[in-house]
């Protein structure tokens, strides 16, 4: 399977799944979008990376794991979403130390925050691109500059969530299924899934 390369878009504010965020990645030999749900810790991680200027005073979470990378000669070379599952995508960091290469597990929105401070490559596979990408247009008249702005218009974060609630497919799903789904979220401790199944069953 070929890989494709991804650059990071933007960040935008859902209106309707309370505390989360679309993370907008955007292919870049092409004009698909890749929409990723995210907690507001892991967005904020994010934006605080993309802004060169914004120094926090004390290290986030991902600072810290990028400091202890540091001290221990521990380099994450690129990350690669390598699955979708029933909206979810995975992710892997491939990360080098005394030319030993380790593949380490992590969660989308975490890969993402290390990749910028790393500033490692982010790759998905095709097949996952052509499943989850959409074509959004983001306000042509912008130049490029404003377009690669974090934050995303209000219209273009409405047709990023309603293509990324879709593609979860929580939409088919009864209210039984809904708390099942809800439930085995909470076991896995996936509470960003948890929270967004929570606001469907809430909208019923």
């Amino acid at each position: 399977m070929s890989l494709v390369r991804l650059n990071i878009k933007g960040i935008s504010y859902s209106q309707t799944q309370n505390g989360a965020y679309a993370l907008i990645l955007n292919e870049v030999d092409g004009d698909r979008k890749l929409p990723i749900v995210i907690g507001a810790f892991e967005a904020q991680s994010i934006a605080i990376a993309l802004e060169k200027e914004i120094r926090p005073p004390r290290p986030l979470t991902h600072d810290l794991f990028k400091n202890f990378a540091d001290r221990f000669d521990i380099v994450v070379k690129q990350v690669i979403i390598h699955k979708l599952v029933d909206g979810v995508f995975y992710s892997s960091l491939i990360c080098e130390r005394d030319k030993i290469e380790e593949i380490i597990d992590a969660r989308t929105s975490d890969a993402i925050a290390l990749a910028l401070r790393f500033q490692a490559p982010i790759f998905t596979y095709k097949n996952i691109l052509d499943k989850a990408g959409i074509y959004l247009k983001v306000n042509p008249k912008k130049d490029d500059e404003e377009q690669d702005s974090i934050l995303v218009d209000d219209i273009v974060a409405e047709e990023i969530e309603a293509a990324t609630f879709e593609q979860e497919g929580y939409k088919d799903k009864s209210i039984e299924e809904l708390h099942n789904l809800l439930d085995e979220a909470v076991t896995n401790e996936d509470y960003e899934m948890a929270a967004k199944i929570r606001d469907e069953i809430s909208k019923r």
